[in-house]
């Protein structure tokens, strides 16, 4: 019997940059763009407020690009503060790059199991897929989606009752799966 598990956002993460004005390490993106056009050239920025100061900071979208060179459904979302333009831009490795910084995916996300897994069989096949590309431990998943603790399941891997194609040590943000033994 094949469980399909799924870790959907449920809000956007923080992202991880040095606040100029207070020291503080986390921003919340604000859903807010802010273009400038100079003759052919434009610039778009997405807005992000400090969680501790509330100072704003400008994480570049697009630099100094010729307004020609960009589609019209962009140059629209951008006008509109597009929230889903906003959570796009945030997972661009390109963006991120640019801006140098990282995303805090810390309660922003959770595990939907379709329900309570029964453990009286004797093999569970579980698939565990990612809608966006969000960090997570598979240990912290498993524990989650069958109510164990993560001792326990490390202990379970270690004997060999939790096996997978991946290894279930450290962060993924890939789908994989995993077969739960008796």
């Amino acid at each position: 019997m094949l469980e399909n598990w799924v870790v959907v956002p449920t809000c956007l993460p923080l992202v991880r940059r040095r606040c100029h004005a207070c020291s503080s390490e986390r921003f919340r993106a604000s859903g807010n763009f802010r273009v400038n056009a100079n003759h052919k050239l434009i610039d778009a920025w997405l807005l992000a407020l400090c969680i501790a100061c509330g100072d704003t900071t400008k994480l570049t979208v697009l630099d100094r690009r010729n307004v020609r060179s960009i589609r019209p459904e962009l140059l629209d979302r951008l006008h509109d503060n597009d929230s889903g333009l906003t959570a796009e831009l945030l997972q661009d490795p390109g963006v991120q790059r640019r801006n140098r910084i990282t995303l805090d995916w810390t309660n922003a996300w959770r595990l939907d199991t379709g329900g309570s897994v029964r453990l009286d069989r004797e093999a569970i096949d579980v698939s565990v897929r990612f809608a966006e590309r969000i960090p997570a431990r598979p240990v912290r998943l498993i524990a989650e989606g069958f109510g164990l603790s993560r001792a326990e399941v490390e202990r379970l891997i270690d004997e060999g009752k939790l096996v997978s194609g991946v290894r279930l040590c450290g962060k993924l943000s890939g789908d994989f799966t995993f077969t739960f033994k008796r």
